[in-house]
């Protein structure tokens, strides 16, 4: 043995401690290392190998909303992806087989219009082109981005069957939406009407309301005069409308009005010579708007006359203001009750056009026996055509159109204007700027215009049977989160008109129906006996040849030859589906046709405009098809915003892109965005919140690094935990009340909850209170020290137990830090089960115990701070600091603790009482005090702890007794290795 002595000058004691080794880098080099861990998952095939694990466990699927496949991913996608993939991934290391297959939907107008847009570029006429030609066209285009989209989803890290994903435009899906529509017509829900849609003239095809965005835009409003010819005040006085859609008033059947308002008749006094209200005009008003309406009217003194009761709307009938133009309008205008009538704004009462609105419809339908005793026609016009002109059922205005084909408004507000004044039927005009619907393709204005379409009954007067019955029950029946999701949803299903199913257009799946020419039947049907036969040949005809079968030539007579008596009786319908039946019916030809997943699926997640979309549209067709949702929970997010709080847009220069934050700091980085932030409300995103992820980032890193270095000398040698000092045990109780808090939250889908509870014990518990005291033990303790054998064990538990449970949302990460401790060729984190707790770690009066030691570490820890900063002390362990207790709770907690191990001093005393008035204090911790102090004693060279022992052992005069011991050990060591 060499003799301590001897050597002391010149000893390198540092080669003897057990300093942290590890290869895994401090800089992470995202964006370089990730690539490669893509490509060493690719090589093993996680997602086979995923599944090969998982067989046999209870499955849970999230079915994933399709996302569009026309344009590279944007921030919005990006968070939903990476959201979706933590669910997979979290409940595969819960125990389930999560299985996840992608989606995209791919049919419908955003892809038809840029094939559009390309042929407008070239000159061509896309009525020029065999329409399965296009229809390929619009095929490709998809294709291309879906293979785009697939890279840049893989490499955000989200895990899934890429090899097997779904799309609305394979064959097999088209034949099932087939079948899923052939099911509502079968069950009587599916039906033809005429009522007013949403339509896009710049498209030429009807809209749903999630098609719409509301943008602000400028209207022509006029106050229009109808002259009462029946009931209280016949041909004396006017009722007085309001519109902001001059074009409508040639398709005014009635005026509405509500029994709940207070109606007055009005009297101009004096007004301007010009002015379009003369003196001695009566008009009937809501009371609470007739100043507004005088004034707008430039009427400088008007009366009222005398109240108007509750009854008398109803006993009038009013001339159209336009009768006489062209010989038209000669009918009668009846007063008809509405509960949409409000004196918010206008005159109290409102210009109805059935043709032109939901509510106007509704207030007409409701009275068409009223209507027809009284003799009046409840026909419902057609005053506007598909490209926005007037028909000839707006006599004397025909040709005058509304919206032009650029999106523009039209010349028919201004001939609607002048006509009225030619009438004296003005009152008065001014213009709005209010939000009004665009489509969200285009970006261009839609009008409200009656059109046949094809529709979804939501009540078939089936009452509790009804679509709207069940789809309210199935939500009553779902989990939601947030819960607001559930009202939200609910909401929308109660006052939600008929479903406009059709579109006039050419890329997706069509309305597979006939209609007899003559007698309007509809077949299939549930009268028709070759129904079946009929179904099976179009959703055969589908699978070997997609929906373009359906427009190839003679597909009338390929479907209905044998079937009926005459195929050219029968016309086949060409209109398209609404996409969001096509996304609505994905649960039908995924998780039902595939036997890895299952249905009803887990949960939907998808941003919170899917209540109006996807989750919509599921829920419907899953009710109208099965009798209840295709998902058991619904997760809803917010929109991403900029840093700021505003709007993302190119003008404003604060897009943030996923592509550009993963090229200059990683995937996980963009991942630990998404999971710390609050998902259920709008996300804020800027360079400034991605500085503070890169920050918390690298600490949690380091803290990886440093377990990792630490157990390059475990050897696998546990320690019974009744064996453990209390620390360790503490540790242990840590782990216990985390293994429950991230289970709960990761079912509960509550990732921000899960990564700050991580992270806070990754910096806070670990990095600055057990590594900071255990690093002594560790590096210098010897070899066959219990306390260092158990730290290591526990340090074993705490690395695996926090990179498993960190995996689904860091998962580039904790494969690499995975394997950097557990080296192997197959291997992965992904592949692992989040450990099993053993109840006998939770110790909550253990827990209790060091919350209050932790307590007074703090105090010593501040007075510390205070006299590094004052240079008096370079390193804690130069300090034996005076610890007066006086609180009785707290000096039981610390009685039988070494507080300078746990203060990282050399020394330290225990003394109970107050202390010294100039003692260092905490506010947040009565009861104790601290006088710093030097130690007394000499310098270990090896641990540098100052300590009056140092010395005492004479083959090691330079160390302290522990240093000693351990330095023996370390050179029988080497003495048994040679």
């Amino acid at each position: 043995m060499t003799n301590g002595s001897d050597t002391a000058e010149k000893r390198d004691y540092s080669k003897t401690l057990f300093l942290p080794k590890t290869e895994f880098p401090m800089r992470a080099g995202l964006p370089a290392r990730e690539p490669e861990l893509l490509d060493r998952w690719d090589r093993i095939d996680i997602y086979k190998r995923q599944r090969e694990v998982a067989k046999g466990r209870e499955k849970y699927v999230l079915h994933d909303g399709p996302p569009y496949a026309n344009g590279n991913i944007h921030i919005g996608t990006g968070l939903n992806k990476i959201l979706k993939d933590v669910v997979t991934r979290s409940h595969q290391i819960l125990g389930y087989d999560s299985n996840y297959v992608p989606g995209w939907d791919c049919h419908g107008l955003p892809i038809e219009w840029k094939i559009e847009e390309q042929y407008r570029a070239s000159g061509r006429n896309k009525d020029d082109v065999p329409i399965n030609e296009f229809r390929q066209e619009c095929r490709q285009f998809a294709q291309h981005w879906i293979g785009v989209q697939k890279e840049e989803f893989r490499r955000l890290g989200v895990e899934g069957d890429w090899d097997n994903p779904y799309t609305t435009m394979s064959f097999a899906a088209e034949a099932q939406i087939a079948r899923e529509l052939m099911k509502f017509a079968m069950n009587g829900a599916l039906y033809r009407g005429s009522k007013p849609v949403m339509w896009s003239v710049v498209e030429k095809t009807a809209l749903a309301e999630a098609e719409v965005e509301y943008q602000d835009y400028t209207s022509d409003t006029i106050y229009v005069k109808f002259p009462i010819v029946e009931g209280p005040e016949a041909g004396e006085a006017s009722v007085l409308i309001w519109t902001t859609t001059p074009w409508t008033i040639p398709g005014n059947r009635a005026i509405s009005f509500s029994p709940r308002i207070e109606y007055g008749l009005y009297k101009v006094v004096d007004a301007p010579a010009e002015n379009w209200a003369k003196p001695g005009d009566l008009y009937v008003l809501a009371d609470k708007l007739a100043a507004d309406v005088m004034a707008a009217a430039r009427v400088e003194t008007f009366e009222r006359v005398r109240d108007i009761d509750y009854s008398e709307p109803k006993q009038m009938v009013c001339a159209h203001p336009l009768k006489g133009l062209a010989g038209g309008y000669e009918f009668q205008v009846p007063l008809l009750p509405g509960d949409h009538v409000t004196d918010d704004a206008g005159t109290g009462f409102v210009h109805t056009a059935p043709g032109h609105g939901a509510e106007d419809f509704e207030a007409w339908t409701d009275a068409k026996a009223d209507l027809e005793a009284r003799g009046i026609d409840p026909t419902i016009p057609y005053t506007v055509d598909a490209d926005g002109f007037y028909t000839k059922d707006a006599p004397g205005l025909e040709g005058r159109r509304v919206i032009t084909d650029k999106g523009d408004k039209g010349d028919a507000n201004q001939a609607v204007i002048e006509a009225l004044a030619a009438a004296g039927m003005m009152v008065a005009r001014g213009r709005l700027k209010h939000q009004y619907p665009h489509s969200w393709r285009s970006k261009k204005p839609v009008i409200f215009r009656n059109t046949p379409q094809w529709f979804i009954s939501m009540e078939d007067g089936r009452g509790a049977d009804g679509l709207r019955a069940k789809a309210l029950k199935a939500i009553s029946e779902t989990r939601f989160v947030p819960e607001s999701g559930q009202v939200r949803l609910g909401n929308m299903i109660a006052e939600r008109p008929d479903w406009v199913i059709s579109r006039q257009r050419a890329w997706g799946v069509p309305i597979t129906v006939f209609v007899h020419r003559e007698t309007g039947e509809v077949i299939p049907n549930a009268n028709f006996g070759e129904s079946d036969a009929l179904g099976r040949r179009i959703a055969e005809a589908f699978e070997a040849e997609g929906a373009d079968a359906w427009f190839a030539d003679g597909a009338r007579e390929r479907f209905l030859s044998g079937l009926v008596d005459d195929p050219a009786e029968w016309d086949k319908v060409d209109d398209i589906l609404d996409v969001w039946f096509d996304s609505g019916s994905t649960h039908s030809f995924v998780l039902e046709m595939r036997p890895d997943l299952k249905w009803p699926a887990s949960v939907y997640l998808e941003g919170s405009d899917q209540h109006r979309g996807w989750f919509h549209s599921s829920l419907l067709e899953s009710c109208g098809t099965r009798g209840r949702a295709p998902y058991d929970a619904v997760v809803t997010h917010g929109f991403v915003m900029a840093e700021d709080g505003r709007k993302m847009s190119k003008s404003l220069g604060n897009q943030v892109f996923p592509q550009d934050v993963i090229k200059q700091s990683g995937a996980d980085i963009l991942r630990l965005w998404v999971v710390t932030s609050d998902y259920a409300e709008d996300l804020r995103i800027g360079p400034g919140i991605l500085k503070t992820n890169v920050e918390s980032y690298r600490k949690l890193r380091n803290t990886i690094r440093w377990m990792l270095g630490s157990l390059a000398h475990y050897r696998g040698e546990d320690v019974a935990v009744a064996d453990m000092p209390e620390l360790e045990r503490y540790m242990l109780h840590r782990l216990a009340e985390l293994d429950r808090l991230v289970r709960r939250s990761y079912e509960d889908f509550d990732y921000k909850r899960i990564s700050h509870a991580l992270f806070n014990f990754a910096t806070v518990d670990l990095s600055a209170f057990y590594f900071d005291i255990r690093k002594d033990t560790l590096y210098c303790d010897p070899a066959s020290s219990l306390k260092r054998k158990a730290c290591l064990a526990v340090l074993s538990e705490i690395f695996d137990r926090l990179v498993i449970w960190l995996s689904p949302m860091l998962p580039f990460t904790m494969e690499e830090a995975w394997l950097s401790r557990y080296p192997s060729d197959e291997d992965s984190v992904h592949l692992q089960l989040a450990p099993a707790t053993p109840e006998g770690w939770f110790d909550e009066r253990l827990a209790g115990k060091w919350r209050r030691i932790r307590r007074v570490r703090r105090v010593v820890t501040g007075a510390l701070e205070v006299e590094r900063a004052a240079k008096r002390i370079g390193s804690s362990l130069e300090a034996a600091p005076e610890i007066y207790v006086s609180d009785a709770d707290l000096h039981a907690a610390v009685a039988d603790i070494d507080l300078a191990e746990i203060a990282i001093t050399s020394q330290a005393t225990l003394i109970e009482g107050d202390g010294p008035s100039e003692a260092y204090r905490l506010e947040d911790v009565s009861g104790v005090a601290v006088i710093p102090a030097l130690a007394g004693g000499r310098k270990c060279a090896r641990s540098w702890k100052v300590l009056p022992e140092v010395g005492s052992d004479p083959d090691w005069p330079d160390l302290s007794p522990r240093d000693a011991e351990a330095m023996r050990e370390f050179e029988a060591s080497l003495a048994a290795a040679e």
